[in-house]
């Protein structure tokens, strides 16, 4: 069992930037992959960032060159920074892990970029 909290949501203007974490309730190093999604009102869900227990990671191409996933094992922690932040961004943020078969998620984290 895995237990995710997110934090670092906000309201910030358009062109600004957030760092949104994820802390995990348990040691992340053997989880294989962990994800942000995001979701929009009226908006299906979407997969934003993803990164492997090797670090290896993979973008959708709306925030590729704008956000970074990383990952901090020693923190059980996962980071979502986002750059040049755009009103399309505006959407809860979900924090994701795969470990073993079992799926786990995050209550989310609000993000509106508005001027």
């Amino acid at each position: 069992q895995v237990q995710l909290v997110e934090s670092g949501g906000g309201l910030v203007q358009p062109g600004g930037s957030l760092r949104l974490s994820c802390a995990a309730s348990r040691s992340i190093f053997s989880i294989n992959l962990m994800s942000w999604y995001r979701q929009a009102p009226g908006k299906e869900r979407e997969l934003v960032a993803t990164i492997t227990s090797g670090g290896r990671t993979n973008y959708a191409d709306s925030v590729q060159g704008r956000f970074t996933i990383s990952r901090d094992n020693a923190k059980n922690t996962v980071y979502l920074q986002m750059n040049s932040l755009k009103p399309e961004d505006t959407a809860v943020y979900h924090c994701n892990a795969e470990r073993f078969g079992a799926i786990y998620w995050g209550q989310g984290t609000q993000v509106t970029v508005s001027s």
